[in-house]
């Protein structure tokens, strides 16, 4: 590969960067801010109304990120998803042929259903510790250093995650909506889609007489519909994967440190307030279903489809990919 479409390759990557990081940072806020309803129950079962911010839409809370962090703050989660695209990037460079990079071309292997399955939970496993440490550096209410990753983990780390890395996989509900989210889409819109449009499964662009109008509006229904499924278990996802593991005596296994942790970090990004609240880290999510139930008692079913939209978008986007 010569040195001008490295050069070529890496400025493209630089510039979908500096577009998608904002707002990639702003869905996971917005998705991970704890907004419950206007009233509720302390301790000892007085009401207690609510003070924390509210943020009813994605573009609000945008401007909310802006006007509170500035510049940094949108780029909150550079760095990790930075490293990680490198790594691909570098991966791809090394790996594909000079002709697949010079069109942009690079798909998953074709091994059926099943062989996509595995595919995509092995990508999943793969990418689940960068996954968590990005949406955590995205929320966190402290500043970190773009270059100093030992501090950086330090903050977003507990002593019991740092000292075994693996348990960030044992977060409870983690797994399973993952997994879940995956199965839904290759098991389900991909085989319908495999079912009722086989031709898109073709290399290069299908003749419009060889597609179906009656089956594509049924597809096309299908998967703006899946939006009610694979909505929730976004939402879930961002939730859980900033929940902090955990284990000492006064705690048990998975609720976050409320001491000890981010003492070393001062310095917090907001200079008067955070730009979204969390939920109380005494009461942590124990599973998929549990963190579905209490985010519909404590906040609302809205609170589920946060953003919507974008889900939408992708479903589509993916469905015809």
């Amino acid at each position: 590969m010569r040195l001008v479409e490295i050069i070529s390759v890496l400025g493209t990557l630089g510039l979908s960067l500096a577009i998608l990081v904002p707002l990639a940072g702003t869905l996971v806020r917005f998705r991970a801010h704890y907004n419950p309803k206007g009233l509720q129950l302390d301790s000892e079962g007085d009401v207690q109304p609510h003070t924390g911010p509210v943020v009813s839409s994605f573009f609000g809370m945008l401007r909310r990120v802006h006007r509170i962090e500035g510049w940094p703050g949108l780029y909150k989660g550079l760095m990790p998803t930075l490293c990680s695209t490198l790594v691909i990037t570098f991966f791809l460079m090394i790996f594909l042929s000079d002709s697949n990079l010079r069109n942009g071309k690079y798909s998953a292997p074709d091994a059926g259903v099943v062989g996509m399955l595995f595919y995509s939970i092995f990508a999943m496993l793969v990418s689940l510790p960068q996954v968590i440490i990005t949406n955590r550096a995205i929320t966190t209410p402290h500043k970190l250093p773009y270059l100093n990753a030992i501090y950086s983990l330090r903050v977003l780390l507990t002593p019991t995650e740092r000292q075994k890395p693996w348990i960030l996989y044992l977060t409870p509900g983690l797994l399973a909506v993952q997994v879940a989210h995956i199965a839904y889409v290759v098991l389900g819109l991909r085989s319908i889609r495999q079912l009722l449009l086989p031709e898109l499964a073709n290399a290069g662009m299908p003749r419009t007489e060889e597609i179906s109008p009656v089956k594509f509006t049924i597809f096309l229904v299908i998967a703006l519909l899946s939006t009610v499924i694979l909505a929730p278990l976004e939402v879930i996802a961002i939730r859980i994967s900033i929940q902090r593991n955990h284990a000492a005596p006064e705690f048990n296994s998975i609720s976050q440190e409320e001491d000890g942790d981010a003492q070393e970090a001062t310095e917090y990004a907001g200079a008067d307030e955070d730009v979204i609240g969390l939920r109380t880290e005494r009461e942590p999510y124990i599973g998929l279903v549990d963190c579905a139930k209490r985010i519909v008692e404590e906040e609302g079913w809205s609170a589920l489809y946060r953003a919507w939209w974008l889900t939408t978008l992708g479903s589509l986007g993916g469905a015809f990919s």
